[in-house]
């Protein structure tokens, strides 16, 4: 046995005459996004993380400092991660060899 339905109480009308991605013809579109002799290149194919340049800065890095800055980047470039978690970041610290070998202590600001 089929069941017909009734059509609902309420009918909801779409107000816009044309949609106002179709209003525009396709030629507009292309005028719009012309340039002359440039090449257009795809940013999500492009590398746009640029290299650590502690120079930048007006504070001088230890060695240590630009090691473990260094190896976040490498970290970030190879998992697509921009901000990676803290359990990565503690994972890149195990990773350059670093263990707890003392009691924490208070950092001296």
């Amino acid at each position: 046995m089929v069941k017909q339905l009734t059509p609902p109480n309420e009918l909801v009308v779409d107000r816009r005459l044309v949609s106002r991605r179709a209003s525009k013809s396709k030629e507009e579109i292309h005028e719009k996004h012309e340039v002359d002799d440039v090449e257009v290149v795809d940013r999500r194919k492009t590398e746009r993380r640029r290299q650590i340049d502690p120079t930048t800065c007006e504070r001088d890095y230890s060695d240590q400092e630009i090691d473990f800055m260094k190896a976040m980047d490498d970290y970030k470039r190879r998992s697509g991660r921009q901000f990676p978690t803290w359990s990565e970041v503690l994972e890149v610290l195990y990773s350059m060899g670093y263990r707890r070998v003392a009691e924490p202590t208070d950092i001296s600001l």
